[in-house]
């Protein structure tokens, strides 16, 4: 109520504080969301005795009813969608087919707001008027309130409310509620899922698994443009990032597009990793770079991070151990025809900074001038693994820094379960670089990935003394 403003008026209506007190509140609360929404910034005031028409619950059996399957579903594992089939009664006033339109505008808090399902449908005895079907939970037993009688005085509708058989079938139902009628009572339910273009990605518990087929079928049956059900079968624990799949339901085809920022991008989802859950992240990095910078990608999968910076007209350089990512990489460059200002790697991670990266950093660092504005960065997205890596940057140059200006900032990914994760993910990589980066760094939360299991980004530019081995007097 406070957020809707009503809090003076509702205080200063005798009605309200004569009817509240004699009421229970979860009646008086739902007689003030049936009307505070109906005439916006006005509190309709209604007399003391329709507060006691209003049913203590919404949980009543027709609210059951039209929202649940046929209870003989539970325990389904092969989906029979006739089994859905079920009839309610529900209320529905007698209408002139002429005045549908302005009757469902009049009523619009009232009538039945259930995707799939019609609002209005034929009088099977009388062809020029029309049924005009109540939500049953608005019409406890079937008894219009004041307001609603008023509506129809104006529009010369008799107020009377009869009873209607409607046929619920597999169609009606959303998916969660589907899965929860069929699995056991009690136990979790999956309906979230990650869509990677035409795939639906779950990552099923063990109870699930007896009805991962059925689960997989009514995710497509639901999902319009999904055509393909897969569930992870194990962690992400190989070499190249990649996991184990079954598919579940729908055609075997793992090749799919995807559109991120306004990029697209090619991949066979089989054989290299993708989450549709960093697509901020991705974003965020990109906004960080300049045209003209320059971006080291160590772990850079299919190229979300590498392709936006050379769209930005950075200069780029991508690598990734997985061949099957390398060669989509390649592939999605073309696609987005920045080839050309990406140069590509099939390399441990380790291999790359120890080779190109300390090549070109050992080229370019020399040559900048304080006035120059071009930045390094160096991105780590490998959350696993990637804090292990930084004690490459010990000593990786020779000499003296030309620029502190001009020394790399790394954004490098780990997973944490601390109580203090940032605490945590700062306190590993001085473990790594072997220095201290207080002050000098910045933690980001990326993503909750499970209970108790955070994803950050610690970002920070690479000390002079941890990057530069000073050559002897």
């Amino acid at each position: 109520l406070w957020r809707f403003g009503y809090s003076a008026r509702l205080l200063k209506t005798n009605h309200f504080r004569t009817a509240a007190s004699n009421t229970s509140f979860p009646a008086v609360w739902m007689l003030l969301a049936q009307y505070s929404s109906r005439i916006p910034g006005l509190f309709v005031v209604v007399k003391k005795t329709n507060f006691f028409t209003m049913p203590e619950t919404v949980e009543d059996k027709a609210h059951v009813e039209l929202y649940s399957p046929h209870p003989e579903v539970r325990g389904m594992t092969l989906l029979n969608r006739e089994a859905f089939k079920r009839t309610v009664v529900v209320p529905v006033l007698k209408v002139k087919k002429e005045i549908v339109n302005t009757l469902l505008k009049s009523l619009k808090h009232t009538v039945l707001q259930r995707p799939g399902l019609k609002r209005v449908v034929e009088d099977p005895e009388d062809e020029d008027s029309r049924l005009v079907i109540l939500d049953p939970h608005k019409i406890p037993e079937f008894s219009l309130g004041e307001s609603e009688q008023e509506v129809l005085k104006q529009l010369n509708v008799r107020p009377e409310v009869s009873k209607y058989n409607l046929e619920l079938t597999y169609e009606n139902f959303k998916s969660e509620e589907i899965l929860r009628a069929v699995l056991p009572e009690g136990q979790e339910v999956t309906s979230g899922f990650s869509r990677v273009g035409h795939i639906a990605h779950l990552n099923l518990r063990e109870h699930q698994l007896p009805y991962r087929h059925l689960i997989g079928q009514v995710i497509i049956d639901k999902n319009p443009g999904i055509t393909c059900v897969v569930n992870k079968t194990n962690i992400i624990d190989s070499t190249y990032r990649n996991f184990q799949m079954e598919v579940l339901a729908g055609e075997s085809k793992l090749v799919t597009k995807v559109k991120e920022n306004n990029i697209a991008y090619e991949l066979d989802f089989s054989k290299v990793y993708w989450n549709p859950r960093l697509s901020t992240e991705h974003g965020r990095i990109t906004e960080l770079l300049k045209p003209g910078d320059v971006l080291f990608d160590v772990f850079a999968g299919i190229g979300p991070f590498a392709i936006p910076a050379a769209k930005k007209k950075c200069r780029v350089f991508a690598n990734d151990l997985n061949p099957d990512s390398y060669n989509w990489l390649l592939h999605n460059c073309k696609l987005n025809k920045v080839d050309s200002k990406i140069k590509a790697f099939n390399m441990d991670g380790r291999d790359f900074l120890l080779g190109p990266v300390r090549e070109e950093l050992s080229k370019e660092l020399p040559l900048l001038k304080e006035e120059q504005k071009t930045t390094f960065h160096i991105v780590m997205n490998l959350p696993a693994l990637a804090i292990e890596f930084l004690d490459v940057f010990r000593h990786l140059l020779v000499g003296e820094p030309c620029s502190t200006a001009g020394l790399p900032t790394v954004h490098c990914y780990g997973f944490s379960k601390h109580d203090d994760p940032a605490k945590d993910i700062q306190e590993r990589a001085e473990a790594s670089l072997g220095t201290s980066l207080d002050g000098r760094c910045s933690t980001y939360l990326v993503r909750n990935v499970a209970p108790n299991k955070e994803m950050l980004c610690i970002s920070f530019q690479i000390p002079a003394d941890v990057l530069y081995k000073r050559p002897c007097p």
